[in-house]
């Protein structure tokens, strides 16, 4: 089979010659820059720069070689633009703080203050407050808090997030039909459409990084208190959003067809590692409605699949993710409450593939040994693959520090199951 007919059998619940596997398909299947740059030089391959494909995360750009040497079996359709409001067009050299070299998008502007700490204009404008942070030892981008304080008696959500999801434009569609149809006829790759807009509540998106001058409800804990406290002003910016998003699908869909196998619709999470954030009742009459109206529209006017990353434990949402609608499901975090591998397969694996849950990013891959790794990978292959609807990944991006004899321990092991 090529990748991307094992990926189609996968995704549709059925078996193939092997277990697909992704690295580098999206936000949450990646690797950190730092990390990127290590295993690839412990593989022996080129030496040079990495291009970030996501600056937030800073996920490093998978490159056919390695996703040759992996032997991963999906590619990214990503947008033009990224989490922080900057071009994906990394022409920018600069330096992480632990010295690794990585090519930065153009347009992305920053400050350095004396404790080395460095903070990013959002949009590269330097006219804007810093919309995130990075520590001087750090790997990632944090958000700052930056909206003024909201008037309980005048709220305006329609207002305060119209900035934060807008139609796009004709020269967005021109870019997805071209890098679609690059994808599609130069590769034999399974294409994930990374298009996102309807991560309801992402604790991400809320505060604006991609905004000049947020406003409105934006500190997550407040936003998270508005669930009870103001209803109607979720309600509203969720209708808004939803909206927009449904606009940006059909505009979608015309510019790339059938040449995408899945589409990435959002990645709010609504677990912690014990428990859900909310309660059922509020999942249930706050969100989803509005994520059963944009699976609809897909599955009604496409053949796609829709891909939901959501973290931590969140076994009792299930059932209510394959009732709105929700295909796959990333990055089956089983290290959470209830979450166990065996018992979610059994439960719900004939109704919603599992993409991900391949080893626990937390303790095993960044600090067990090589042999721990193999016998974690090896049970997840055995637990997941039987009967399709599974594509191997880790459990979340690959982090900065995790040792590069770790990272081709868990290859080596996905490759021993293969029979490969």
């Amino acid at each position: 089979m090529t990748s991307r007919e094992r990926v189609i059998a996968a995704i549709n619940h059925r078996e193939s010659d092997y277990v697909p596997l992704d690295l580098g398909s999206n936000g949450q299947t990646g690797m950190n820059a730092s990390t990127l740059y290590k295993l690839r030089k412990a593989y022996g391959l080129e030496e040079h720069p990495i291009r970030i494909c996501e600056p937030f995360q800073m996920l490093g750009e998978i490159e056919e070689d390695l996703l040759k040497k992996v032997g991963a079996d999906v590619v990214p359709l990503w947008n033009k633009g990224n989490l922080m409001g900057l071009s994906n067009n990394c022409t920018k050299p600069w330096k992480m703080t632990d010295g690794t070299p990585v090519w930065m998008p153009d347009n992305f502007e920053y400050d350095v203050d004396g404790k080395g700490d460095i903070f990013v204009y959002p949009c590269g404008d330097r006219t804007a407050p810093y919309s995130v942070h990075m520590t001087n030892d750090g790997f990632f981008f944090d958000n700052i808090d930056r909206a003024p304080e909201y008037d309980e008696d005048n709220l305006t959500p329609v207002e305060d997030f119209r900035e934060n999801y807008t139609v796009k434009t004709e020269e967005d569609c021109k870019y997805w039909e071209e890098q679609s149809r690059r994808l599609f006829e130069t590769t034999d790759y399974g294409i994930m459409g990374v298009l996102g807009g309807m991560g309801l509540g992402d604790s991400a998106e809320i505060p604006g990084p991609f905004v000049k001058h947020p406003k409105g409800i934006r500190k997550f804990d407040e936003w998270i208190m508005a669930h009870l406290l103001y209803p109607e002003y979720i309600e509203a910016v969720f209708e808004y959003q939803t909206e927009v998003m449904l606009k940006n699908l059909e505009m979608y869909k015309q510019a790339v067809g059938d040449r995408i196998q899945i589409i990435w619709i959002s990645g709010t999470d609504f677990g912690s590692q014990n428990a859900t954030i909310y309660s059922k009742n509020i999942f249930q009459e706050l969100y989803k409605p509005y994520y059963k109206k944009v699976n609809d529209w897909v599955h009604q006017n496409t053949n796609w699949k829709t891909f939901y990353h959501c973290c931590g434990a969140v076994s009792e949402l299930i059932p209510d993710f394959i009732d709105m609608g929700v295909d796959i499901l990333n990055p089956v975090q089983c290290s959470a409450a209830g979450m166990d591998a065996q018992k979610l397969k059994d439960t719900y694996g004939d109704k919603i593939v599992f993409w991900g849950g391949g080893v626990d990013t937390q303790k095993t891959l960044p600090m067990g040994t090589p042999e721990e790794v193999r016998k974690e990978v090896l049970k997840r292959l055995e637990i997941f693959s039987k009967g399709g609807g599974y594509v191997f990944t880790s459990i979340h991006n690959i982090v900065a520090k995790v040792p590069a004899e770790n990272l081709a321990a868990m290859y080596d092991a996905v490759r021993e199951f293969r029979g490969l």
